[in-house]
């Protein structure tokens, strides 16, 4: 599985290093891979889906959104869906099936 053309940026961690949230990262890496398709967010809980709301709310564009996914199985769905050029909204509702995802048979 690979999506080579899908653009992927990490925005995790303080501007000096530590662990937390950084606005400006995540700023900043939604504008290095936006498009006219859009951009997803993907985060993990707590301060990074708060501070992804604000950056969301004050760049007013409705062509980025965050998805709610288990971060690891999201990412890796969106990076090959998105290389097959569904749109953000097919997106959104595809991602959803990452909460399926088993690492161990039952």
């Amino acid at each position: 599985m690979t999506a080579p053309n899908a653009p992927l940026v990490a925005a995790g961690g303080l501007d000096d290093g530590g662990l937390g949230t950084s606005y400006t990262k995540i700023s900043e890496a939604i504008d290095e891979v936006y498009s006219e398709d859009g951009v997803a967010v993907l985060m993990d809980m707590g301060s990074a889906v708060m501070t992804t709301e604000i950056v969301i709310e004050d760049k007013d564009d409705s062509k980025v959104r965050m998805l709610d996914c288990p971060l690891v199985e999201g990412a890796v769905l969106a990076a090959v869906e998105s290389t097959g050029g569904i749109s953000l909204d097919e997106l959104a509702e595809k991602i959803k099936e990452s909460y399926n995802v088993r690492k161990f048979p039952e």
